[in-house]
């Protein structure tokens, strides 16, 4: 059975601030940020929206807007405000001197929804560096003041000195984290480097936040993945050895949401986690299709996957949760569109037979059939084969050992010069 999470209690109220340019992107943009909320222990309690080509230096909105703003927060009671955009710290003073409450951006509070799933030690370490990371300008504009009158009388010295003395601290604990990271992601390495001396290839489960990841996982598995509609339920990667018909495997990642307009510092601290994708045989992008604008999320996967450098890998879409679909044409449609497609109810099981189809045909294709003449004097190449594919024949020559097989591709290339046509049986 997979972990639930209970619902977490209330702890504060918002007003939203939505400032998105796009009018088709509205329900996708608030549903999101509702989530993020929920996942945060927020209650929204009003909204409010700005449409902007390119925020206000200032504010971020206009001046007209901040004064709705702050009526609303007084009369909903709220203590918070969350803008659905990322501030720079002279905003978020100025909204805070104008709203007298704590004001936030989305950045900040996908970052306090990730300290509070961190559970290993390695997550704790990406959050803490996202964090850092992030608030290292913010630390700046706090000492705004002081840096404009430096030199003054009376002002010389304390305010300056605060500032280099936190930036320095800062910088110093970045420096640590950087390099425990860097030590976590060498121990991930190695783990990589000693699951590739099995003869089946990596895949790696992508998706947007909440499409399913972990309840496939979990299907596949037989993991105990905490299961949550909420956003970045899964913050750690898991790795899973999946069997497959006729005596095939893959080997299995599930990892981090990804989320329309994912932080830069995210992107950055998450990278050892991340490169899972990267480092990937193919990916397995699960997409949830009973969800509005279901596309927009996907083409936000896509753009993650870019700037990771593994948008052209080797990709089976799932469209998962067609259960909740009233209209089952759309699933098959879809799979008729798109190239590569399999259409699921990962939850209550709904085609998995097709899915494991879909994914050893895709392992068959990696593994590629071999068929080498190797010399007595590489013989050690046989066991290799036995040890890092299939061996279907062998046969001792005068001349060299035959050998048929499905190879994954880095022994096939090592074995290239010694191809040769196929041998009748």
């Amino acid at each position: 059975m997979s972990k639930k999470s209970e619902q977490p209690p209330i702890l504060e109220r918002a007003v939203l601030v939505f400032v998105n340019e796009d009018e088709a992107e509205d329900l996708v943009v608030e549903e999101e940020l509702i989530g993020l909320c929920e996942a945060a222990q927020v209650e929204p309690v009003a909204t409010i929206r700005q449409r902007l080509s390119r925020p206000y230096k200032g504010n971020y909105v206009g001046t007209g807007k901040v004064q709705e703003i702050a009526m609303l927060v007084n009369e909903s009671e709220a203590e918070v405000v969350i803008f659905d955009g990322e501030l720079s710290g002279i905003q978020s003073r100025n909204l805070e001197e104008k709203c007298k409450v704590k004001v936030v951006d989305r950045t900040q509070l996908i970052l306090d929804i990730f300290a509070r799933r961190a559970r290993t030690k390695e997550g704790m370490l990406q959050v803490e560096l996202a964090q850092l990371t992030y608030m290292m300008p913010k630390l700046m504009s706090v000492y705004t003041k002081f840096e404009r009158q430096k030199g003054g009388i009376g002002m010389r010295g304390p305010g300056e000195t605060k500032l280099e003395t936190d930036k320095r601290m800062v910088r110093d604990r970045i420096s640590r984290l950087n390099g425990e990271i860097d030590e976590v992601t060498r121990v991930r390495g190695q783990q990589r480097t000693s699951r590739r001396k099995h003869p089946f290839p990596f895949a790696c489960i992508v998706g947007y936040t909440s499409a399913g990841k972990s309840t496939l996982m979990n299907r596949l598995a037989g993991t105990d993945v905490l299961v949550d509609a909420m956003p970045f339920a899964t913050l750690d990667p898991t790795t899973r050895k999946i069997d497959l018909p006729d005596g095939y495997s893959v080997f299995l990642t599930d990892t981090v949401g990804f989320i329309r307009n994912l932080p830069t510092h995210l992107v950055a601290a998450f990278q050892s986690t991340l490169e899972e994708a990267t480092f990937a045989d193919f990916l397995v992008h699960v997409v949830d299709v009973s969800a509005p604008n279901w596309d927009i999320q996907r083409d936000a996967v896509m753009e993650t996957l870019e700037k990771l450098g593994a948008a052209d890998k080797p990709m089976i879409t799932l469209f998962n949760k067609i259960d909740r679909l009233e209209d089952q044409t759309i699933p098959r449609r879809l799979v008729a569109e798109w190239p590569n497609s399999v259409a699921i109810a990962a939850m209550p099981g709904i085609g998995m037979d097709d899915l494991f189809a879909a994914v050893l045909n895709q392992v068959q294709e990696l593994l590629g059939i071999a068929y080498v003449l190797i010399p007595y004097s590489h013989q050690h190449w046989v066991q290799e084969c036995y040890d890092y594919g299939r061996v279907h024949r062998v046969e001792y020559k005068e001349n060299g050992i035959y050998l048929e097989g499905e190879l994954v591709s880095q022994l096939r290339q090592k074995l290239a010069p010694y191809e040769v046509a196929p041998m009748p049986a």
